[in-house]
Formats: C-alpha cells, sequence, structure tokens
C-alpha cells in the first residue's frame, strides 16, 4: 500500500480519520488521496447542521383561532345538536314493496368504498391468480421440506445440538432452561407442532429478510423512497394483526400459504426501519474515508456501510423473527397449523388447561429462539469493536 508522508508532499499528514480500519479492509484498493480541497468534499459547518427551532405563534393567531372553534361549535348546535351525525348518505332510492308500502334503499359512502375495494381483489384474484397459485406452490413446498428434514431427525439429536448451541450462548443455566423447554415440549405431545411452527416461521423469516434488507438500504440511500415507506411501515405496525388474516385468506385461500402472506406484512416492518437506521448512522468520517479511497457506491455499501451498520441489522432480524413466531401463531385461524391450533382449540372448547400448556410451549421456543439470534448479534458486535 502506498505511503504517503510529508517529506514527500511537502505538507503536514492529514489525521487518520475515525472508520479508516473498516476502509483497509478493502482487497485491492490503493489510498489515492487527492490534495485537500481538491475532489474531496469537505463537511458542513456544525450550524448548518443544527435543527432549525420552530418560532412561537403569535398571539392573535390563537385569539382567530379558537375564535373560529366557538363560531363552528355554535353553527353545529344550531344545525343539528348534540346528536349530529355525519352525512354518509350518498343516494336515496324508494322501492314498492307488494304489499303497496315504501322501502327506502339507503346507499352510504362506507359501502362504495367497500364495494369498490371487493370489486378490485376479485378482479386481482380472478386475473392473477396464475401468480398467486405459483407463491402458493412454493411456499407449501418450502414448508413441507422443512417439515419432513426436521422431523427426520431423531428428537434426542435435536435436543442435544440445542443444547450445545445453549451453552455457547448461556453456559449451563441456558443449558438447562433449553433441556428442560424441551423435553416440557415433548412430553406434552407437542413436538410436532412445534416442528410446524418452527418451519412456518423459518419460511416468514427467510422471506421477510429477503425482501427486507434490499428496501432497508433502499430507504437509508434514497430519501424519497424513505419518505414514501414510513407511512406504509407505520400502518403495517399499527394494524390489529388479525387484519392481516383477511388478504392472504382472500389471495391463498385456507392453509399455510395464506399464514406465510400474512406473517410476512406482520414481521417485515422491523428489519427495513433497523436497516435503514443502521446505514444512516455509519459514521461520516468512515464514509468520507471511503470516498476519498474511491470507492464505488456498491463497494461503499458491501465493505464499508453493511459491516458496520450489522449490529443494527442483525437486531432488526431478532425482532422480525419474534414477530413472525407471534404472528404463524394467530395464523391458524387460517389453518396454518403448528401450536398455533392447540391455542386454537383450546379457546373453542374452554379448556384452559390445554391452552397454557401450548402457550408455555410458544413462551420457550420464544426465549431459545430469541436467546440465539442475539447472541449472533452480540458476536458481530464484538468482532466490530475488536477490529
Amino acid at each position: 500500500m502506498t505511503q504517503i508522508n510529508s517529506s514527500q508532499t511537502g505538507a503536514e499528514q492529514p489525521a487518520r480519520p475515525v472508520g479508516m480500519d473498516a476502509i483497509l479492509r478493502i482487497e485491492g484498493m490503493e489510498p489515492d488521496l487527492p490534495p485537500r480541497g481538491a475532489g474531496r468534499r469537505e463537511m458542513p459547518p456544525e450550524d448548518a447542521q443544527a435543527p432549525r427551532s420552530k418560532t412561537a405563534l403569535p398571539t392573535y393567531y390563537w385569539l382567530i383561532a379558537w375564535g373560529l372553534v366557538v363560531v363552528v361549535l355554535l353553527v353545529s348546535f344550531g344545525l343539528g345538536g348534540a346528536d349530529m351525525e355525519f352525512p354518509t348518505t350518498v343516494s336515496r332510492t324508494e322501492v314498492e314493496t307488494d304489499n303497496g308500502g315504501t322501502l327506502v334503499l339507503e346507499k352510504t359512502v362506507r359501502e362504495l368504498v367497500g364495494g369498490a375495494i371487493d370489486d378490485g381483489v376479485d378482479w386481482i384474484t380472478v386475473e392473477i391468480s396464475w401468480f398467486f397459485d405459483g407463491l402458493s406452490s412454493a411456499v407449501a413446498y418450502a414448508l413441507v421440506t422443512i417439515e419432513d428434514v426436521l422431523k427426520w431427525i431423531p428428537w434426542p439429536a435435536v435436543v442435544a445440538a440445542l443444547a450445545v448451541l445453549a451453552y455457547a450462548v448461556g453456559r449451563w443455566r441456558m443449558v438447562g432452561f433449553t433441556l428442560f423447554a424441551l423435553l416440557f415440549v415433548g412430553f406434552m405431545d407437542l413436538w410436532d407442532n412445534t416442528i410446524d411452527t418452527i418451519a412456518l416461521m423459518v419460511v416468514a423469516v427467510v422471506i421477510s429478510v429477503g425482501v427486507g434488507l434490499p428496501l432497508g438500504v433502499l430507504a437509508a440511500r434514497n430519501r424519497v423512497a424513505d419518505n414514501l415507506m414510513r407511512p406504509i411501515l407505520d400502518g403495517m405496525q399499527t394494524m390489529p394483526s388479525f387484519v392481516y388474516l383477511l388478504p392472504g385468506l382472500l389471495f391463498f385461500g385456507l392453509g399455510k400459504p395464506a399464514g406465510i402472506f400474512a406473517t410476512l406484512i406482520y414481521a417485515v416492518p422491523p428489519v427495513i426501519r433497523l436497516t435503514n437506521l443502521g446505514i444512516r448512522q455509519v459514521s461520516v468520517e468512515a464514509v468520507e474515508a471511503a470516498h476519498a479511497f474511491g470507492t464505488t457506491p456498491f463497494q461503499l455499501l458491501m465493505k464499508v456501510q453493511i459491516p458496520m451498520a450489522l449490529p443494527t441489522i442483525m437486531a432488526g432480524i431478532n425482532q422480525t423473527t419474534m414477530m413472525a413466531l407471534a404472528m404463524v401463531t394467530i395464523a391458524s385461524m387460517v389453518a396454518a397449523g403448528g401450536l398455533g391450533d392447540n391455542v386454537l382449540r383450546a379457546l373453542q372448547k374452554n379448556q384452559p388447561g390445554n391452552g397454557a400448556i401450548a402457550g408455555l410451549a410458544i413462551v420457550f421456543l420464544a426465549i431459545i429462539i430469541d436467546r440465539l439470534t442475539q447472541s449472533v448479534a452480540q458476536e458481530q458486535e464484538d468482532r466490530r469493536s475488536a477490529g
């Protein structure tokens, strides 16, 4: 690697910027640094980066605004009183009945909007059914393959393998908890349903990460994309979880693909948000140093930004995994199977004992998966901190 010293350039050698260690790991690159002021972007002053404070509204604004509110209140009481309703009726039709009476049929705004949505969904399910059928077949094949592989492995081998991983994560305390949890699941005759739940969760997490990571990178590098995604992600995270079952049921019908689709919508926002956040939090000095070395945008992303943002990205994957497990359980309402079936049957038959046992199995599975994924994220953080 070429050395640039003060005796050769006749100028004082600049200080090594923070994050240079990440840049030096880029193979096959030479630090062809241009002189100061030529081809290097200057950092804006701190005052330019400080957020602007909002100016206080004048007093007359509040007087006028609240005066208008009082006027609207008085007019509303004059027109309709306290029982004033929204004008939701769009059309009103009178139809004569057989006995000589009159029947009034009203069409509301909600009925018009709901009808338009129903027509759109009907068109999609008919005209693009080939796409949903192919996607459903691919998801079903992946699920069956994972289930067959996991059920082919004898349960003692699975328990032993997870115990080894648990020792690496939390030593003997975690090993003891893992053994107790897995044996509890097995002796309660929930092993097969647990395998089904794991298969559903694995497929949902793989698809969520495959979709979420590129979208998170796009949002981090494009402000317009970030502004477009933010309200959509807000809606996906605030909508009640049962609502996600409806589009999956409409497009895929009853079964596991519908549960996977609902889980995907529910679980993908954390990985998108935290990937976006992690890349944006990469130090400006590291990015500037990478530009000084002449990196391409792809090299900057793959060898600087993603490695430095990996702990945050792993935290997003951890949250996506936990949310996928929660939604997979609810997806039993559309015949997705797994431990959610045991909980649903217990609710339908009023069996609190069976419901509590299945619920404990889900909790134990969530704790084990959470500890394992957190250990991977912590290991990545330790490696980055070590150099």
